[in-house]
């Protein structure tokens, strides 16, 4: 489809004039100078940077400028050869191997818009080399005189755009397995926080359970023996001690169930739920002294003795 086709050797090209299977037709010099008769038009046409070709109806090349020349030369071509005469559609139909399907959407494409079917024909067709890779922009347009089927069809290198577009949907796909690969560490950060949060709660109720059941029946024990007055004065302070190490731990109503008894925690629900030292009495089955009781001992296990602090909104607190 592009330039590349017309890689024809002179040895293979032989006489013009018995090249009855070859796509070529004798252009007279008249007929190229109609094309070609203002120097500054020419001065435009070899101007442009596109490989440019000027097309009949029949597919017939009519002129080239001088970039479709130079890459002719660049592609085993002699020097100067303008490629007219010969036919870019029957060349494309030819086009065999990986450049048929190509070739054959590029004369597709021609034909369209020399028939009027469309105004313009753009396509983006690889052309690799053996050691580089090359990409082209194809354009067909008519020309602008309504009454000439002529059509000129440019070729653009674009290979560094397509270079820039490879390159961003490379970066794309690693962004996207970077992305993965973080939603997968995300993933498994949350199940070792979770595991650390489920750990934490463990180890603040085995210590929970072991100063209930191995510490405080002996602090109980060793209050009510016949201590001194200095020796009473120790066993507070460490029970203070311990109740400030075990506070942290209270923060959740559910872990009251390690420092309370059965019947205190029952008492702590309802002062929470907001019911009064006689509904609770009534509830329970007991007597309002009882119900004061439980709450003096509430206020010390929670460390509230000598605070203004209300026991409900600490309860409240500690949901």
């Amino acid at each position: 489809m592009d330039l590349k086709f017309f890689r024809i050797k002179e040895k293979q090209i032989g006489n013009k004039n018995t090249m009855s299977k070859q796509p070529y037709a004798e252009i007279s010099p008249q007929k190229k100078q109609i094309w070609l008769n203002h120097s500054f038009a020419r001065t435009i046409f070899d101007s442009l940077s596109a490989n440019i070709a000027i097309l009949d109806k029949n597919g017939v090349i009519l002129a080239t400028n001088r970039s479709w020349q130079k890459f002719a030369e660049g592609n085993d071509m002699k020097a100067d050869f303008d490629s007219a005469g010969y036919n870019y559609l029957e060349i494309c139909d030819r086009a065999t191997g990986d450049d048929a399907q190509i070739s054959q959407k590029a004369a597709e494409g021609i034909r369209s818009v020399i028939n009027g079917d469309i105004n313009e024909f753009i396509f983006d067709y690889p052309c690799h080399s053996p050691s580089q890779k090359h990409w082209f922009n194809m354009r067909v347009v008519r020309f602008s005189d309504p009454q000439s089927a002529k059509v000129i069809v440019s070729h653009e290198e674009i290979t560094a755009l397509k270079l820039v577009e490879e390159s961003l949907r490379e970066n794309e796909k690693l962004l996207r397995k970077q992305k993965k690969e973080l939603e997968e560490s995300n993933i498994a950060l949350k199940v070792i926080l979770k595991q650390r949060e489920l750990d934490r709660v463990d180890l603040e109720q085995r210590v929970l359970d072991n100063i209930k059941e191995l510490v405080f029946p002996y602090m109980e024990k060793l209050k009510i023996s016949n201590l001194n007055k200095n020796q009473a004065i120790i066993v507070n302070i460490i029970e203070a001690h311990l109740k400030d190490i075990i506070s942290p731990f209270l923060e959740r109503l559910s872990s009251l169930s390690k420092i309370l008894t059965p019947q205190e925690l029952q008492v702590a629900t309802m002062i929470k739920d907001g019911k009064s030292s006689k509904e609770i009495a009534d509830v329970l089955n007991v007597s309002i002294s009882t119900i004061n009781f439980h709450r003096k001992n509430l206020r010390m296990k929670f460390g509230l003795n000598n605070k203004k602090a209300n026991l409900r909104s600490y309860l409240l607190s500690l949901t």
